[in-house]
């Protein structure tokens, strides 16, 4: 048996990170897989306390320490089965969770001085560890039920929401508007981030356990959701949030301007070996260009870093707020700044000025004022502080609202709140309308990955209760 509160004689480690000078010149994920000895050896440094506030923080309540234990132990395939047990994607999760704001922000060797345990890292490995040795196996439920449930979005809720549900035997299927399942897994993060056969792995799994996916759908133009509701027993919406929130400034309708999702769509697609009309015309290929990107959250990150892959001449980042604010991920904006990107701290655009096409932006120098109701300090503009920017290519990334579901879905009955997610009740995950369901971003806003899959296995509980309800009133009745 490994020995464990090794923290005091083990320094943290991380696992290797490619040189930026190599990584910029591909869009390969820049971490190297931990190795076997150097995976249980980090494990081994958990301090094993009575209070797991990694667990804590982690919206899945992960059994973090334990199988941190049984990998330090060797036990590899029980470390999986325990990390599996509370998470539907623990390779996703172990990529691209902001690890530094939740489990390992808040593990007790970190705040002790000694550094944390590197979570995530571990996590990917016993994972990808369990792939290559075959123990993920497709889910066969002890029994098959009857009754079938609809899933509207393939992204990590309706994933999480599938699995569960046919784990107890439930007929799924989900429908997606695009040609490949994984929403925003697949078209929104970037390979050198979360590579793209580590999804498509994932969705390989769903369909060899008999969940149907049905891409290319719609609701509202391939089939309308009465229809959708009238062929299942139950319909869970997990859309997820797709309407881009635009920049209201002079010049903002001048060409080479973007949402974030349409150049990242664009990027990911090419990668997956598709012909992309707008990358192959130039539109939304950064290559040569100085580009810029307006916005400070991971999807910003994810532009500035794709935007350095293509070759881009330059590429600035705007931010209105300093850096000790910035809502991304501390670790995405060290890795943004090692491959060349100059962060613009304290400024928002101004002015987008151009002949048809934007040429250069006026940027407005800005400074930190009173707080806020969220308590954070508002951004005042600096009078006279203005700069320009060249620009080829402006990409705004301001992060994403509600579409119009109701209006979409030609549902109009379907209650939403005044920010134009759907209303649910908080425990079960039901919306107003009798055997509808909705979960992930739709319901709580843009958010992260680990929560949408918190809600879709939340959601699949409430599902299950209610066709357990109607099954009991059956029974009564009969």
């Amino acid at each position: 048996m490994s020995k464990m509160l090794k923290f005091v004689d083990l320094n943290r480690e991380t696992p290797e990170k490619v040189n930026s000078q190599v990584r910029k010149d591909n869009f390969l994920e820049i971490y190297k897989e931990f190795i076997d000895t150097k995976a249980k050896e980090q494990a081994s440094r958990c301090s094993q306390c009575g209070t797991p506030f990694c667990q804590v923080h982690c919206p899945l309540q992960n059994n973090i320490p334990d199988w941190l234990k049984l990998t330090a132990e060797g036990r590899l395939k029980d470390a999986y089965e325990v990390s599996a047990a509370t998470n539907s994607l623990p390779e996703v999760c172990g990529s691209i969770c902001p690890q530094d704001r939740l489990c390992e922000g808040n593990c007790v060797i970190e705040q002790s001085g000694h550094g944390t345990v590197t979570i995530g890292a571990v996590e990917k490995f016993i994972t990808n560890t369990a792939w290559d040795n075959g123990w993920i196996k497709p889910i066969v439920p002890l029994t098959e039920l009857k009754e079938s449930v609809g899933i509207i979005g393939s992204g990590p809720a309706g994933i999480a929401a599938a699995m569960e549900l046919r784990k107890e035997g439930y007929q799924v299927t989900i429908y997606d508007r695009y040609d490949r399942a994984g929403g925003l897994l697949i078209y929104g993060i970037p390979n050198f981030k979360l590579e793209k056969s580590t999804v498509l792995r994932r969705i390989k799994l769903l369909e060899d356990s008999k969940i149907k996916i049905i891409k290319n759908f719609e609701v509202g133009k391939n089939s309308s959701f009465k229809e959708l509701k009238e062929k299942h027993d139950a319909v869970l919406i997990a859309t997820g949030v797709y309407k881009a929130r635009q920049i209201n400034t002079p010049g903002s309708e001048l060409k080479n301007i973007y949402p974030a999702m349409h150049f990242l769509t664009a990027s990911n697609k090419k990668g997956l070996g598709d012909k992309v009309e707008e990358f192959e015309n130039g539109s939304l290929n950064a290559e040569g260009k100085n580009v810029v990107v307006v916005g400070g959250g991971d999807t910003a990150m994810d532009c500035v870093r794709t935007a350095v892959r293509q070759k881009a001449k330059s590429v600035s980042c705007l931010y209105r707020r300093d850096k000790v604010n910035m809502p991304g991920s501390a670790r995405e904006v060290m890795n943004a700044e090692e491959e060349g990107v100059k962060f613009v701290w304290l400024s928002t655009p101004k002015v987008f000025e151009g002949n048809k096409k934007v040429e250069k932006v006026i940027i407005n120098k800005m400074r930190l004022g009173e707080a806020d109701s969220s308590g954070r300090q508002t951004p005042k503009a600096i009078e006279g502080s203005e700069e320009i920017l060249k620009a080829d290519l402006v990409i705004e990334a301001l992060g994403f609202e509600p579409e119009e579901i109701p209006k979409l879905f030609n549902e109009p009955k379907l209650e939403i709140t005044r920010w134009g997610t759907i209303k649910v009740d908080l425990k079960t995950l039901k919306t107003n309308i009798k055997g509808v369901f909705a979960a992930g971003d739709i319901v709580r806003g843009a958010s992260l990955v680990v929560w949408a899959i918190r809600d879709g296995k939340d959601a699949a509980k409430g599902i299950s209760q209610y066709l357990n309800k109607i099954n009991q009133k059956k029974i009564r009745a009969a």
